[in-house]
């Protein structure tokens, strides 16, 4: 009985099969440094109500998440992650701006 490494091949007749690639790193995402927050206030779409929008960052859905909760506690608001962008209900862009700096990220304000 011999250790040979299974693999995936079950029948070719090929007699010399391609060596197996080794599989794709996932992409690294910028750190909080490099990166710059773009800040707005929307009502379009939510029967008038207004929220806060994050938008223009580059993390995995998880740290997206972190992000997103710490910004609503930080604010006392609700909120979610909508294709890839930070949704804060209420007009919270100074309180949020003021974190994000905190956290090591640039800002910039969109809008009036």
């Amino acid at each position: 009985m011999t250790n040979k490494p299974r693999t995936r091949l079950v029948y070719s007749t090929d007699p010399d099969p391609p060596p197996e690639q080794e599989p794709a790193v996932a992409p690294a995402y910028p750190s909080a440094a490099g990166q710059t927050a773009r800040i707005w206030r929307d009502s379009k779409r939510r029967r008038g109500k207004t929220v806060t929008v994050i938008g223009g960052l580059h993390h995995d859905p998880a740290t997206l998440e972190a992000l997103l909760k710490k910004l609503k506690q930080q604010c006392g608001a609700g909120g979610a992650l909508k294709d890839g962008e930070l949704e804060i209900q209420g007009d919270h862009r100074e309180r949020i701006a003021t974190a994000l700096v905190g956290m090591g990220y640039k800002i910039k304000h969109v809008g009036g």
